[in-house]
């Protein structure tokens, strides 16, 4: 059995929001409260910018129905941020600044709720931790829409966009049909190096409300290809609906976005490229192509926050993430990320496994090619018995007069 290790714990979040991100803070910080080896609960405002400018609050002083609230609250209740740590053996400022706060308030426990570049500070800041002989349990706690966290059967957040996705693509086909003559409409969704949220919109094609042709970053793009394939579905049908990923690139690495802007020039903190944009460039095009009427529809933030549509199945996991995270500390584990490994059989079911940081840390997961159609643009049988059952379940906030009542934080501060 590890040693009893006490001492205060810090949570964070980083990188991108989903609608149930705060789930999983709810899970750390409840757990955390009720752990007697853990002595105070602080939730750092923006992530590890919260530590490095020794911003951040007690979570003690929050009540518990606000907390239980966050399980429905799209968002990151605390703050994110997209901040980039240096190597340490490059420059080790920031690490220093770390340890001095951890020092200053007895940190023993630091978890850290992310997805790939948020795992990778979870990880440098472990071993930097371990290098200096300050003793300090670390876990990193999954989360990305995009679900492409290596190791882990998939990430909390993944269920309830593609939910959302799969719900509005089945809006849109019926709007899309309203009228007798022709049209095409173009679904950009997010996905910048794999197409986990794209291919979501296959779960809506299989109940034959659903796009015709679903394009992956997986694949090279060809606009030809492309603009032939639309032709085909418009001469056969009038009515045309397509998915793509807002990453889709052709064969030379460009950025089909690209074609018709300089947005994806622009990088942020990590050095990605800001996406955006893609519907319409492909929209020029089959308009210039088929002459018909074209239809650009970009989901953007929608597909993040629709805590509306959640899954209940996304929401129970992603508390399970966070508690688990807590437990496994307290048990004695560190450097290690929180993970889901599915269960054979005919009913699903997850349960937590743990994975290295370091084999988790900037590695990707993309969808099988097996997946993926002979033609390149659309998905197989085995992605829709892979995701629907990660949709399941409503999961919706409470409403007051009419709206949702999301979570109210105090955010209060130790004098």
């Amino acid at each position: 059995m590890a040693k009893r290790l006490v001492g205060t714990c810090m949570f964070g979040q980083s990188g991108g929001p989903t609608s149930v991100i705060n789930a999983s803070a709810s899970g750390v910080i409840q757990e955390a409260l009720n752990q007697n080896d853990i002595t105070k609960v602080y939730g750092l405002a923006n992530g590890i910018k919260g530590i490095l400018d020794e911003n951040f609050y007690n979570m003690e002083h929050e009540d518990i129905k606000e907390l239980d609230l966050l399980k429905t609250t799209p968002s990151s209740a605390l703050g994110s941020v997209r901040y980039k740590l240096a190597d340490a053996d490059a420059d080790d400022t920031d690490y220093k600044r770390i340890l001095e706060v951890f020092k200053k308030y007895g940190v023993r426990y630091f978890f850290y709720n992310g997805g790939n570049d948020s795992m990778d500070t979870c990880n440098k800041i472990s071993k930097f931790m371990q290098k200096s002989g300050y003793e300090c349990r670390v876990m990193g706690v999954p989360k990305t829409i995009d679900n492409d966290l290596f190791g882990t059967d998939h990430c909390p957040g993944y269920g309830s966009a593609a939910k959302y996705i799969a719900t509005s693509t089945m809006e849109v086909y019926q709007d899309a049909r309203v009228y007798d003559t022709g049209i095409v409409a173009i679904l950009e969704v997010m996905g910048r190096n794999a197409g986990w949220l794209t291919a979501a919109a296959a779960l809506a094609a299989d109940k034959g409300l659903g796009p015709d042709l679903i394009y992956l970053p997986e694949l090279p793009f060809n606009m030809d290809k492309f603009l032939a394939d639309v032709k085909k579905v418009y001469e056969k049908t009038g009515k045309v609906i397509v998915a793509v990923s807002e990453g889709t690139k052709d064969k030379n690495g460009t950025y089909i976005s690209e074609y018709g802007t300089d947005t994806a020039k622009q990088k942020d903190a990590f050095g990605h490229s800001q996406l955006g944009g893609l519907a319409y460039t492909l929209a020029g095009y089959v308009k210039k192509e088929v002459g018909c009427k074209v239809r650009a529809i970009e989901f953007s933030l929608l597909q993040r926050c629709a805590a509306h549509l959640g899954s209940l199945t996304d929401v129970n996991e992603a508390f399970m993430a966070g508690r688990a995270a807590v437990r496994h500390a307290v048990d004695g584990e560190t450097d290690k990320m929180v993970a889901f490994e599915r269960v054979e059989g005919c009913e699903y079911k997850c349960n937590i496994k743990l994975l290295d940081l370091n084999s988790v840390a900037n590695k990707e997961k993309k969808i099988p090619p097996e997946w993926i159609n002979e033609e390149g643009n659309g998905l197989k049988s085995g992605f829709i018995e892979y995701a629907l059952p990660l949709i399941q379940g409503e999961s919706r906030p409470p409403v007051e007069d009419g709206l949702p009542r999301f979570a109210k934080l105090k955010k209060i501060k130790d004098l």
